[in-house]
């Protein structure tokens, strides 16, 4: 999960200022000196954290946060308040030109992630509305342009390609006036990326860059790499001015040194975020929501979204049909697994809740998608008729159903009393919307 080292260690560093009704210098201080090394561990560029320590320091020990109410939480917010700084203050959007297409050229080292993020990213703009076209340059990579063509194929964006011996400068070229006579509004370059920064490629994509005259110029990243990614950043921004960076493997990386470095050091924004495998799994860069995740704060407005963009409305109206009738089935619950686990991983979801990290029930409590997976299976080794009436599942049918998904019949008993207690939950809750009818109440915001 991003950035779970370090947000468990800044966890720690504040649970001892949490509820204290005074605070002195000291307090602080020694809270800062935990926070810092936490971001060091984090792999976070020292100068950085030197500045970043300083500054919250000194906001922290004004007379203002020292006389507060809560001094501890005050002292929280300012820490909050100076990472949405460090990663950029706001959200920082691909920038269209008025007169289509948009070019935005990707750039990168090889193992990036960057033919992958270019389907991610293709398909996120169309479903903004935007008609984009991805353009394969990279010529060297074997089955490059053949991995494009794949991504592109699955997220229904067209790809341009000219093979592999053709000069990429060219088909750049050639590719975006292809766009322009099928009216694509959004031109995606995959161009060749090295294992290290060598000369001739930087003069490569100075070149195409010269051609196509790109609208943006997007540094992939892996954030994985840690301090080594800002050192490539700012090694391409020298050559090319880099307009933003999009950082790849986000969920593979615990510490997050990357994300909180590249924007203080260079000077250019996160734009996106790759945060999974899917080639959905790809979000808009918001500073303060980032920043708001890493103090385990929860992140509201993300968890809304993924939720508003993966929800069926229609399934949604039905389900609250079937929730009042109690009529809810196993079909139904299959139906809602399948579109949570559309959301992305569960223990991050768990992480956007406001209050989750910290809540002292749940901790110890495992949370992982492999319980889903196998909830999943033991309701497909299920008859359709099963699904529908689960009054049906006697003995002998438990052990066909077990042996089905390759579990055992405890796995199935307590799925089946979950089940129940879920179907009492319902019932309870409908009662209450009637009793609030009667009474002329609110309604109750389950239904």
């Amino acid at each position: 999960m991003a950035f779970e080292s370090l947000s468990e260690k800044l966890q720690g560093a504040f649970n001892q200022l949490r509820g204290r009704g005074k605070l002195n210098e000291k307090d602080v201080k020694d809270a800062m000196r935990e926070v810092k090394l936490a971001l060091l561990e984090a792999d976070v560029n020292f100068k950085v954290v030197k500045d970043f320590i300083n500054t919250v320091t000194e906001r922290a020990i004004g007379e203002s946060v020292m006389q507060s109410l809560t001094p501890g939480q005050q002292v929280i917010k300012i820490v909050s308040d100076e990472l949405t700084n460090l990663m950029g203050k706001t959200q920082s959007k691909i920038e269209f030109s008025s007169k289509p297409p948009t070019v935005i050229m990707m750039a990168g080292l090889q193992g990036a992630g960057k033919t992958t993020t270019c389907g991610k990213l293709g398909s996120l703009l169309k479903k903004q509305g935007k008609r984009p076209l991805l353009i394969a340059c990279d010529v060297y990579r074997p089955a490059a342009i053949q991995q494009l063509k794949v991504v592109g194929e699955k997220v229904g964006v067209p790809v341009f390609e000219m093979g592999s011996d053709v000069n990429p400068v060219k088909i750049a070229k050639a590719g975006l006036e292809h766009a322009i006579h099928f009216n694509n509004d959004v031109v995606i370059i995959d161009t060749a990326g090295r294992l290290h920064i060598d000369e001739s490629l930087m003069q490569e994509l100075i070149e195409m860059k010269e051609v196509v005259s790109p609208k943006e110029i997007l540094l992939v990243l892996d954030a994985m790499t840690g301090q080594d990614a800002v050192n490539v950043a700012e090694h391409f921004n020298k050559q090319l001015e880099i307009s933003g960076v999009i950082l790849t493997k986000l969920d593979g990386d615990t510490r997050g040194g990357a994300a909180l470095s590249v924007r203080a050091v260079m000077g250019k924004p996160i734009k996106y975020a790759c945060i999974g495998e899917k080639l959905t799994d790809i979000e808009e860069f918001y500073p303060d929501r980032m920043a708001s995740r890493i103090l385990g704060m929860g992140d509201v407005m993300t968890l809304i979204e993924k939720a508003q963009e993966n929800f069926d409305e229609e399934k949604a109206k039905k389900l609250e049909k079937k929730m009042k009738n109690q009529t809810f089935d196993f079909e139904d619950f299959l139906d809602q697994l399948e579109q949570l686990q559309n959301m992305g991983p569960i223990g991050d979801l768990l992480g956007m809740i406001p209050g989750m990290k910290n809540n002292k029930s749940l901790q110890g409590m495992e949370v992982n998608d492999k319980d889903l997976t196998r909830t999943k299976a033991i309701i497909q080794s299920m008859t359709k008729k099963e699904r529908l009436d689960p009054d049906l599942i006697n003995s002998s049918r438990k052990k066909r159903i077990a042996a089905g998904c390759g579990l055992h019949v405890s796995d199935v008993n307590r799925l089946l009393k979950q089940f129940e207690q879920t179907k009492k939950m319902m019932k309870q809750f409908g009662g209450m919307e009637k009793k609030m009818k009667r009474g002329g109440g609110m309604k109750f915001p389950f239904f």
